[in-house]
This record gives structure tokens, sequence and C-alpha cells, in this order.
């Protein structure tokens, strides 16, 4: 199907491109994490299309989001609100990774429920370069163009092809030091990026979908977790999960938004 796309404004004068799968029913608002884009939700808006509205737009300095501008929580969260006012009522709100711990943040204050996807819920001290930038490098390394184009998708040939051009649109114009600005707006490597209090208070209905490989989720995050949290736990998946059990993904999301 045809997805409309258009442009937002944000608080910080700055716009962004939303774009949007159905023409009625519940709106899912979701939040790619790092070095993915809008386009990462494609299958999830076409498969849930005749029965949701399912809205997905570009963080700061991914796919066709103007000048990053700062990285902190707080402010993308203020992007996840702008974008949510510009749709109305948002029934939930869907997050992968970095993307998670933006709805974590901003989701509560525009949304009725959260779907969290492996999300970066705390960075160990010293780690975040490391575990979120490095293995980046090299593709970011070669010049925006048909040269990086065609790495990305030789990087990604056995992935679905919906899921392939969506990496090739989010890294076109990735920048290694927006990534690495994520780190050091939050303090990650100083012990500031850790939200689990936030997940102890918790007062609306989440999901939090764990990786049963390379998850990013440790066994200590959710310790303390609010009454209205519950866990999926996805054996024999990755950080990626969203991708790699689609089908199962896709059926919490429904679950979590009945049309």
């Amino acid at each position: 199907m045809i997805a409309e796309a258009r442009r937002v404004a944000l608080e910080s004068g700055a716009t962004t491109t939303v774009e949007c799968w159905g023409d009625a029913g519940p709106a899912i608002l979701c939040v790619h994490g790092i070095s993915s884009s809008r386009r990462d939700f494609a299958r999830l808006g076409e498969a849930l299309a005749s029965t949701h509205r399912v809205f997905a737009y570009d963080q700061r300095g991914h796919g066709d989001s103007q000048t990053p501008g700062p990285l902190r929580l707080d402010a993308l969260a203020a992007d996840l609100r702008a974008v949510a006012d510009s749709i109305g009522t948002v029934h939930a709100v869907v997050g992968h990774s970095w993307g998670g711990a933006v709805a974590l943040v901003g989701g509560p204050k525009v949304a009725r429920a959260l779907v969290l996807v492996d999300p970066m819920i705390r960075v160990a001290p010293g780690t975040f370069d490391r575990e979120y930038v490095d293995d980046l490098a090299e593709l970011l390394a070669r010049p925006p163009g048909a040269e990086r184009d065609d790495a990305v998708r030789a990087a990604f040939a056995h992935a679905d092809p919906r899921d392939r051009d969506g990496k090739v649109h989010a890294m076109r114009a990735l920048e290694l030091e927006t990534l690495r600005r994520l780190g050091r707006d939050n303090d990650a490597d100083e012990g500031g990026w850790d939200l689990r209090d936030r997940l102890g208070a918790l007062k609306i209905p989440t999901a939090i979908l764990v990786a049963g490989v390379e998850s990013v989720v440790a066994p200590d995050d959710l310790a303390a977790l609010s009454p209205k949290v519950r866990v999926e736990a996805f054996e024999g998946h990755g950080h990626t999960l969203h991708r790699s059990a689609f089908d199962r993904f896709a059926e919490i999301v429904r679950e979590a938004v009945p049309a």
C-alpha cells in the first residue's frame, strides 16, 4: 500500500517527516532506534492498515529529519509529544531500543499504552560507544550516496526487503558523530542513562519485549516494575526481534490496541 508522508514542526523549530499507514481506526505511534528511521515500521503499518492508523517519524539526525539539535532524552520526548499532538488521540506508542527509551520518557503523557521493544532502559557507564556506535563506524565512514547505500544493502542482504530499504533510508545521511552525541548529551558514560525508576512509576499498560539473544535489557533493569508492566521474552531472537519475530510482535501490538 502507499503510505502518506507529511512534515511536522517540532518545539525546537525544526521539522521531521511523519508517515502514516491506514485511513481509519485507533492510532499507533512508532519510534525507531539507532541507525533506523520511520521506515523501520513499514511492515507493521502494512499489516495493521486495514484496522488501525500506524504513524512513524524520523528521530533527530536520522532519515529525513533536520539538524539533530540536542539529543537529550527529554528533548526527544518533546519531539514525540509534538508528533502526537499533530495526530490527535494516540492509543499506543511503540518504541524499539533508543526509541523504546524515548517512548518510556514521553509516551505516558500522550498514549494509553506502551509497547517497548528491547528498550535501552539503562546504559552501563563507560559502554555507550562500544555497545551502540563502534559497530557502525565502518559503514558510516563511507561517503553518503550510492557507495554507502550499496554497503548497507549488502550488510542487510538477508533481511525482509522492506526492512533492508528502511536501513538504507535511515543511514543514507546519518553521521557517526550524531550517535556519539546521543551518548554525550545524556551523560551515558557517567551513568546518566538510567530509566529504571520510570518503569516502577508507570500507570498505563506496558508490554516490554525482551530479546533472548544479545538483549540490551539486563535482568536488574526489570527488578522493580509497576503492576501495569508485563514482560514478554523472545527466546532465540536478538535485539531486532520486531523484524525477526514480526508476526508475534505485530500480534502484541494488536492486543495493546484493539481495533
